[in-house]
């Protein structure tokens, strides 16, 4: 079951949104590919391909059946992925999965470890409704304007990092967000 909004165990509670404010993207992760759908028809394609060609019987019931099973499963999970791990930064906000935190909401933003020793951060929940960082994606320590430690993540986190650290360094300046051009 997911937390509520104003959870106070999840990061961001209370400021909890689903919208991205309107401005510059700065980063984007989508979370997901389309192209994995394609596998199914694919495959689907390969197996008639090979009934055709090889003389033997095309089992028109079973191919379709595997066509809308493969493709059907393929295609909600991409669907989830987009929404459950994408992530979009912009001038003011910073959406993870399904929630969206204002940047003025973060206090501090933690370097990367290179020490072999954890840091306290690398054991804060994830910002947004996953209760940690998702796999194959790296979390990047926050302190959170209400004192609690969290992560955003991303793949590419050392982009998402930069970008985060610039736009959150021109929000503390008082630096009106940039217009798209």
């Amino acid at each position: 079951m997911a937390d509520a909004p104003d959870s106070p165990d999840v990061p961001g509670a209370g400021e909890w949104n689903t919208s991205v404010a309107p401005g510059r993207v700065l980063f984007r992760e989508n979370g997901g590919s389309w192209w994995v759908v394609s596998i199914g028809p694919v495959l689907v394609a390969a197996v008639l391909l090979m009934e055709l060609f090889g003389g033997g019987q095309v089992h028109w019931p079973v191919l379709s059946i595997f066509l809308v099973i493969i493709t059907g499963f393929s295609a909600i999970q991409v669907y989830a992925a987009r929404q459950h791990v994408g992530v979009v930064l912009t001038d003011t906000t910073l959406k993870q999965g399904t929630r969206t935190i204002a940047l003025a909401d973060i206090k501090r933003i933690y370097p990367e470890n290179t020490n072999p020793e954890p840091e306290k951060w690398e054991s804060a929940p994830a910002i947004g409704e996953l209760r940690a960082v998702p796999r194959r994606r790296t979390g990047i320590g926050v302190r959170m304007t209400s004192g609690k430690l969290a992560q955003a993540w991303a793949r590419d986190h050392h982009r998402l990092r930069t970008e985060l650290a610039e736009a959150h360094l021109a929000m503390q300046m008082g630096l009106p967000p940039r217009e798209d051009t």
